[in-house]
């Protein structure tokens, strides 16, 4: 056997959920290869916001997870690299309804370290924010914010450098038979297999993923100049996001929230919108987004959706000028029953999907659990 082709770990896909398992493993000693059909990384973890979200995510596992995903970006950044631009979140309740969410959410143990502030206080620690008719701001000191459209690339490059890790870009990997691994370009071989494919339902393993009715979700997102001189205290949402985000969404007061929210906003609700605004190193603005869902969710932009977005962002921050730079699509596997998939095909592989559009946030987290017991 080549020992040139043979591994501890291989894992296939190169996006944040193939990297965080890749330094898991990595640093756990073995050595690993990473097998990416494309080129370079061009999927949802270099598309999204950079935006590391531990306040809001789901009680439980994503939340855990969210939370020890957060500490591993805080050793990594660094030593990859890895600006962190911003650090912290702040949600503006708009509606006295939103401000009955932010009180009962302050009563969990989710809201550790976390403060809501009146309307003063905000507007003192944030002047970015257009507080005209708020009720009051939840802050939470746990987010922080990397370029993603970067980050991805320099994690790459610092695990190969750092941990040996094998990266095989350009070479599609056509079965899995653990330890064997058939790709386009050799036959590799490794005594554990995890497969990462994000959005490829119907390529390996897809008789295991059919089960669990999974669909591809479509966002837009958008990058905006504002003016000179314009800084965000952190990053930024508002009231809609705590009717999709289930850290919030499953608290009993969102119900009445929701109701208001379907009265007010319906179309924005019908476009899964909600708003996130984070800030890069060059002033600009990262906004977003919104949602569609299907099998195959049609690839055409609609302005409207755009317009909604912008028009949430003016009335949430003080902008003078808000000129959109670039626009874009992220794609990524969506279920209705679960934030995250860790399927078992068989003792030595492991087919793992992130299906909540939470990678960034949670994938260093859903790693460790990957390797527990394995």
């Amino acid at each position: 056997m080549d020992t040139r082709n043979s591994f501890d770990l291989i894992v296939v896909g190169a996006g944040i959920v193939g990297l965080a398992h890749a330094y898991t493993a990595a640093r756990r000693g073995l050595r690993v290869c990473v097998v990416e059909r494309d080129a370079a990384c061009v999927g949802a973890s270099i598309r999204n916001f950079g935006f590391i979200t531990v306040t809001g995510q789901g009680a439980g596992d994503t939340w855990r997870r969210a939370r020890r995903a957060r500490e591993v970006w805080g050793e990594v950044a660094p030593r990859a690299g890895i600006e962190t631009v911003h650090h912290g979140l702040y949600l503006t309740a708009f509606r006295p309804r939103a401000l009955d969410v932010l009180r009962e959410f302050m009563g969990t143990e989710m809201a550790e370290g976390c403060e809501l502030l009146d309307v003063a206080e905000a507007a003192r620690r944030a002047p970015a924010l257009r507080l005209d008719d708020a009720r009051g701001v939840l802050y939470s000191p746990h987010e922080m914010r990397v370029e993603s459209r970067t980050a991805i690339g320099l994690l790459t490059r610092w695990l190969a450098e750092a941990h040996g890790v094998v990266f095989r870009f350009g070479e599609a990997v056509l079965e899995v038979a653990t330890p064997r691994v058939r790709t386009s370009r050799a036959v590799l071989h490794a005594e554990r297999v995890a497969v990462c494919t994000n959005t490829d339902l119907h390529g390996l393993f897809a008789e295991r993923l059919t089960p669990h009715d999974l669909r591809l979700c479509l966002l837009h997102m958008l990058r905006v100049r504002p003016q000179p001189g314009f800084r965000l205290p952190g990053s930024v949402m508002a009231d809609l996001s705590l009717v999709r985000y289930h850290g919030y969404s499953r608290l009993p007061a969102a119900a009445a929230l929701l109701a208001q929210i379907r009265e007010e906003e319906a179309e924005s609700l019908a476009h899964g919108i909600h708003l996130i605004v984070v800030q890069s190193a060059d002033g600009s603005l990262v906004v977003g987004d919104s949602h569609h869902y299907g099998a195959a969710p049609e690839p055409f932009a609609q302005e409207r959706v755009d317009d909604l977005i912008l028009r949430h962002l003016r009335e949430t921050l003080r902008l003078d000028a808000a000129t959109v730079t670039e626009r874009w699509v992220g794609l990524y596997p969506s279920s209705d029953h679960a934030d995250c998939l860790i399927d078992r095909p068989d003792d030595a592989t492991r087919l793992v999907l992130v299906t909540s559009g939470t990678g960034a946030s949670t994938a260093f987290g859903i790693a460790e659990d990957t390797f527990a017991g394995w």
